[in-house]
């Protein structure tokens, strides 16, 4: 992959910012969860940068090398629960929502598993990956997991000093 543009130097404060909400959202889901979701949808996207950074966050959080291998055929796999199940099913819907109307049934298997406020905090997940998805494919970015690890802690240290 070639890097076209380093969007962090190209716009530092606007990115930061970026970071800090993406920092506060993924900080308000279930840590497995939310790594699942931006696995899934980082393959639906055909980030490479994204797989391997949250295939690597999920490793060190716990999670098997079977549940991240399923993660493309996760309908016919028997090793995730029924709320990861509508958490995947809603992150494709909203990831293909140009594809046809299928956040509908998707919406409402969501509903069964999650309150409200699970909801939005899963739905801005998903929009947040999204757009990462976006920005590393179209600026040609690959970072180092372990790099953009202590950036965000560095982040979230300057967070907690102000």
């Amino acid at each position: 992959m070639t890097v076209r543009l380093d969007p962090l130097a190209a716009a530092p404060s606007l990115m930061k910012e970026w970071q800090r909400a993406s920092l506060a959202i993924a900080a308000s889901l279930d840590p497995s969860l939310a790594e699942l979701v931006e696995i899934r949808a980082s393959q639906i996207n055909g980030c490479a940068n994204c797989i391997n950074m949250h295939t690597t966050y999920a490793r060190e959080k716990g999670e098997t090398e079977q549940r991240i291998y399923l993660l493309p055929a996760w309908r016919e796999a028997p090793c995730y629960s029924d709320r990861e199940r509508a958490a995947l099913g809603w992150t494709e819907a909203l990831t293909r929502i140009c594809e046809g109307h299928t956040h509908v049934a998707a919406y409402e298997d969501l509903k069964a598993h999650f309150t409200g406020e699970e909801q939005v905090q899963l739905t801005l997940m998903i929009n947040i990956i999204n757009g990462w998805n976006r920005i590393a494919v179209g600026f040609g970015g690959w970072a180092d997991p372990a790099a953009v690890k202590a950036a965000s802690r560095a982040l979230t240290a300057q967070a907690v000093a102000a």
